[in-house]
């Protein structure tokens, strides 16, 4: 395990060096992001409805999947700067975390595992729903992290990105339904700041 996270250190120090000059290139070229601020809130809506559109198909309460909408919605709100927003739906997906169904189709290392990760990522999410925005991004890095433990144990039935800023907090990652970075950490600040450094199936 330590040798694991050495190598998630290494890899992500190189991903810091290839990527904060694009991330500078953004702070430059902020007039730019800016004139396209309106498209890309209007894409983030669309992505919105798509959430939903699936939390609906997948059905039901106590899977991995509603989690997942949820914490895109919260993602969503973040990179809308909405903090109200933000605190509503980080209590919702507090909610949708304790009710993971753990009970079936897992090992019991896995269910220990769940539980810790559950238990960690409703802890957060229950900060959120209480805090200025700037907090609310520091407990998204932790959800974040959550959430993706989650996923390598219970799956996905979409394809996810793992996105990385190296520019937030010494680095900071996040998942997202699209390739396209729109980044939660900074907002519209630096909308783009990040590059896509996993796909997970």
């Amino acid at each position: 395990m330590k040798k694991s996270k050495l190598s998630i250190g290494i890899i992500a120090i190189a991903l810091v060096s290839f990527t904060v000059t694009s991330c500078k290139d953004n702070k430059q070229d902020e007039k730019s992001a800016k004139e396209d601020h309106s498209e890309m809130n209007h894409d983030n809506t669309d992505g919105h409805h798509d959430g939903n559109k699936k939390e609906m198909a997948m059905g039901g309460e106590g899977n991995s999947q509603t989690i997942l909408n949820d914490y895109f919605n919260l993602k969503d709100a973040l990179v809308s700067d909405d903090n109200a927003k933000a605190k509503d739906l980080g209590a919702t997906l507090a909610t949708s975390l304790e009710n993971l169904d753990v009970s079936s189709n897992f090992s019991d290392t896995q269910k220990a595992d769940l539980k810790d990760i559950i238990e960690d990522a409703v802890e957060h999410a229950e900060h959120i729903s209480e805090s200025d925005i700037a907090h609310q991004r520091e407990h998204f890095k932790i959800l974040s992290k959550d959430v993706t433990d989650m996923v390598a144990i219970t799956g996905t039935e979409d394809t996810l990105y793992e996105q990385f800023c190296p520019m937030y907090d010494g680095g900071s990652a996040w998942l997202s339904m699209s390739k396209d970075v729109k980044n939660p950490y900074y907002g519209s600040k630096m909308l783009k700041c990040g590059k896509v450094q996993k796909e997970i199936n």
